[in-house]
C-alpha cells in the first residue's frame, strides 16, 4: 500500500488546495523561467506532491481492475516542463499537471492506457489509445475488422455513455492503405486514436473525493482499454518454437 508522505505544509492529501489552481492561472500569465524559478518550491508543495499522492491512491485501486498498469507514481506523472525543441511555441512550462498509466511492457505513451490532467480551467479524465505507434496502429485496425461489433458494444454500454464522450478519432479521409474500401468497421478503422474522455470543472480537483472520482471513471473505461490492448499483446506474445517440423 502507498505510504502517506508529509511536507512543510503537513500531510499531503490526495487532492489539491485552491492555491494549486491559483498557481496554474498565474503560470499561464507568466510562462517564463524568471517567474517560475523563484516559485519552484511552491509548485512542488501545491502541485507536484499532491499529484503524487493522488496518483498513488489511484494506482492502489487499479490493482483490482487494471493490475497490468500498476507502476510507481513517479513514472506516471508528466514533467511540468514542455519539450520545445521542435515547436515554434517556446513557452517553457505546461499550464496543467497530468498523469498517464501505460500497460507494463509498453512505451510510456503507446498502447492504450489511462490519463488525467488538472488545469485552472478543467479536469480531464480519459482512457484509450491516443498516440499508438505505427505497428500498434495497424494492429488495432486489423483487430477492429473482426471485432468492431463487440468494440461498439463496449462503447455503447450505459455506464460508458453516462460518463464519457468518445475521442473524435483524428480520422483519415479515406481508408488506410491495405484496408478494404467498404467494410462495416470502416469508420473505426479510419481513426488514428480510440478512447473515452470526460471533462469536469476544475474545482473537482479540490474535493477530498477527487481520487475516487478518477478511480470510478477508470474502472468504467477498463474494458475499452483492455480491448484496444488485446491485438498489441497478441502481437508481442512470444511465438511457440517449431520442434522437428511440428507445432
Amino acid at each position: 500500500m502507498a505510504q502517506k508522505k508529509s511536507s512543510a505544509l503537513g500531510e499531503v492529501l490526495p487532492y489539491f488546495r485552491p492555491a494549486a489552481l491559483t498557481f496554474l492561472r498565474n503560470l499561464a500569465k507568466h510562462n517564463d523561467r524568471e517567474w517560475f524559478q523563484p516559485r519552484k518550491a511552491e509548485y512542488e508543495a501545491e502541485l507536484k506532491e499532491p499529484m503524487l499522492a493522488i496518483v498513488r491512491k489511484v494506482t492502489d485501486a487499479m490493482t483490482d481492475f487494471a493490475p497490468a498498469f500498476v507502476r510507481p507514481a513517479e513514472k506516471s506523472i508528466f514533467r511540468i516542463y514542455r519539450d520545445t525543441r521542435f515547436s515554434s511555441d517556446k513557452r517553457p512550462y505546461k499550464t496543467h499537471v497530468a498523469a498517464w498509466w501505460s500497460h507494463q511492457g509498453l512505451a510510456k505513451t503507446s498502447g492504450a492506457g489511462y490519463y488525467f490532467h488538472v488545469s485552472a480551467k478543467d479536469v480531464v479524465i480519459a482512457a484509450g489509445s491516443y498516440m499508438p505507434e505505427k505497428d500498434q496502429l495497424a494492429q488495432i485496425r486489423h483487430w477492429l475488422l473482426d471485432h468492431h461489433a463487440e468494440f461498439r458494444k463496449l462503447l455503447k454500454s450505459p455506464a460508458v455513455r453516462r460518463t464519457f464522450q468518445e475521442f473524435e478519432g483524428n480520422a483519415l479521409t479515406r481508408p488506410p492503405k491495405g484496408f478494404p474500401c467498404e467494410h462495416p468497421a470502416l469508420d473505426l478503422v479510419r481513426c488514428r486514436q480510440w478512447g473515452l474522455a470526460a471533462t469536469l470543472p476544475a474545482k473537482t480537483a479540490l474535493k477530498p473525493d477527487f481520487a475516487a472520482t478518477i478511480i470510478r471513471r477508470f474502472k468504467i473505461a477498463a474494458p475499452v482499454v483492455d480491448a484496444l490492448n488485446t491485438p498489441i499483446a497478441q502481437a508481442q506474445a512470444p511465438r511457440k518454437k517449431v520442434l522437428f517440423g511440428l507445432r
